[in-house]
C-alpha cells in the first residue's frame, strides 16, 4: 500500500530517516568558512602549497558509497556473493572524481580509500573484493584517458562505531589555474545539457538503473520489505519510525517493474562515472568555454541552485523517469517535488554551455553511448532579491525550489 505523501522539503520522508536532501545545516556552517580561490566553484580549490607554484592550485574531495554498502551487505548475506562489493568500491571512487570533473580535473588524481568495518560481521573476503574492485575501476579510468592512481588507504576495525562497514575515499589533484571550470560563469542565456544516469554506455559492463549513490537510505527502505528489518536488524537505525523502516513490498530478487533488472540489481547498480565524457568535452571545447558542470548528487535536480549568480534554472525537458525512481514514488507515495530534490531522476551530470556549443556536447555523448539532451535553460532570476531558483516542469506539474 502506498504511504501518504509528506511535505517535499527536509520535513518529508527523507528527513524522517535522519538524512537531509538540502544539507542546509551543513551549508550554513561551511558557508561561513574560507571558500578558497574560486568561491563559486563546484569544489573548494586552494593555493598549491605542495609545490608552491602560483600558476597551479590543489583540489581535494572526500565522499563515499554511503548506505549503499548496506545493500551489498544484504546481497552478500542472502547469496554469499562477495563480488558485489566491487560495485561499492566504484561508488566511493566515482562520488569523488565526478565532483572533481566539475572544476576541470581530468588527470593527476591520487586516490586514498578508507574502510571502517566491524570485523565480526565483515570478513577478509569482502575487504579483498573492495581492494581489488578499487584497482579494477582505476584501471578502467586510466584506459579511458583519465589520469588517476592509488595512494593507498586505511582499513579500521571499529566495531563500536559501525555494525557493518563504511567505504569512503579522498581524491586529490593539482590543477593549472587557467584550466579551472569556475561555476561563477553560470548565468542567464545558457543551455543545460543533461547526461543520462541510466541505460548502458560503451564503458559499462551492464545496464545501469541510474540510482547512483544518493538517496539510498530512503530508496532501500521504500522498496525493500520488513523481511530485511527482521533478519538483518544491524542494517538500520532503530530510532527510525517503524512505519519508515523497510516498509516496501519487495525482496531484492523481485523483478523491477518496467526494467530488465531485479530490484536488488537496480539498487546496487554501480554509480556511473562521467569521466570519459567530461575529459573529451573539455578537450574539445576547452575549459573556459564550458561555463559550468554540475554533478547532480546531493540535492538532485536542485543541486544547480548553489552555482552562478541571479539565475533562474528552468528544466522543462527532463528525461523520462527511470523505472527505479518511478517504483520508489509508486510504493512510497512520495510526491514529485521531494523525488526531484532527493534523486537525480534520470540525469546525474549537467553541462552549462552557450547554445552554439550544444551540438559538440551531444555528439561526444553519443560516441560513448551516453544518452544526452538539452533538458533546460538559464534565465535571469525573477526573485525580488535576485537569488537563484529552480523550476522543474514535468508530466504536467510545475515544481519550484527557491
Amino acid at each position: 500500500m502506498a504511504h501518504e505523501s509528506k511535505p517535499s522539503s527536509d520535513s518529508g520522508r527523507y528527513a524522517a530517516r535522519g538524512v537531509s536532501a538540502s544539507k542546509s545545516e551543513v551549508h550554513a556552517a561551511v558557508d561561513r568558512l574560507d571558500r578558497g580561490l574560486y568561491p563559486s566553484a563546484f569544489c573548494k580549490i586552494v593555493a598549491d602549497q605542495l609545490t608552491g607554484n602560483p600558476e597551479q592550485c590543489v583540489v581535494t574531495h572526500s565522499d563515499g558509497s554511503g548506505t549503499k554498502a548496506l545493500l551489498a551487505y544484504l546481497w552478500w548475506k542472502e547469496t554469499g556473493d562477495a563480488s558485489v562489493f566491487r560495485g561499492i568500491a566504484q561508488d566511493s571512487i566515482v562520488m569523488n572524481i565526478d565532483d572533481l570533473l566539475c572544476v576541470g580535473v581530468t588527470k593527476g588524481v591520487i586516490l586514498s580509500s578508507t574502510i571502517n568495518r566491524n570485523a565480526k560481521a565483515i570478513p577478509g573476503a569482502i575487504l579483498a573484493e573492495l581492494i581489488e574492485g578499487t584497482e579494477e575501476v582505476l584501471a578502467m579510468l586510466r584506459a579511458q584517458g583519465f589520469g588517476i592512481t592509488s595512494g593507498g588507504g586505511e582499513t579500521a576495525d571499529v566495531g563500536d562505531l559501525t555494525p557493518t562497514l563504511t567505504v569512503d575515499s579522498t581524491a586529490t589533484a593539482i590543477l593549472a589555474r587557467k584550466d579551472v571550470v569556475d561555476a561563477a560563469r553560470v548565468g542567464p542565456g545558457l543551455a543545460i545539457v543533461g547526461i543520462a544516469s541510466g541505460g548502458r554506455c560503451h564503458y559499462e559492463k551492464g545496464e545501469n538503473s541510474g540510482i547512483g549513490s544518493n538517496g539510498l537510505t530512503s530508496a532501500r527502505h521504500e522498496l525493500l520489505s520488513k523481511y530485511y528489518a527482521e533478519k538483518y536488524p544491524e542494517t538500520y537505525d532503530k530510532a527510525t519510525p517503524a512505519d519508515l523502516a523497510y516498509c516496501g513490498p519487495h525482496k531484492m530478487n523481485d523483478p523491477l517493474p518496467g526494467s530488465s533488472l531485479t530490484v536488488g540489481q537496480a539498487l546496487l547498480s554501480p554509480t556511473r562515472t562521467y569521466a570519459p565524457y567530461a575529459l573529451r568535452l573539455l578537450q574539445a571545447l576547452g575549459n573556459q568555454r564550458v561555463k559550468g558542470i554540475v554533478h547532480c548528487s546531493g540535492g538532485g535536480q536542485t543541486k544547480c541552485r548553489r552555482f552562478g549568480t541571479r539565475v533562474h534554472f528552468i528544466k522543462d525537458s527532463l528525461f523520462p523517469t527511470p523505472p527505479i525512481f518511478a517504483e520508489i514514488a509508486r510504493v512510497s507515495g512520495t510526491d514529485a517535488k521531494e523525488m526531484h530534490q532527493v534523486y537525480n531522476m534520470g540525469h546525474r551530470l549537467e553541462i552549462f554551455l552557450e547554445p552554439d556549443d550544444v551540438a559538440v556536447a551531444l555528439k561526444l555523448a553519443d560516441e560513448l553511448g551516453l544518452a544526452a539532451k538539452v533538458i533546460g535553460r538559464t534565465e535571469a532570476s525573477t526573485r525580488p532579491d535576485g537569488a537563484n531558483h529552480v523550476t522543474v516542469i514535468k508530466d504536467g506539474q510545475v515544481l519550484t525550489y527557491a
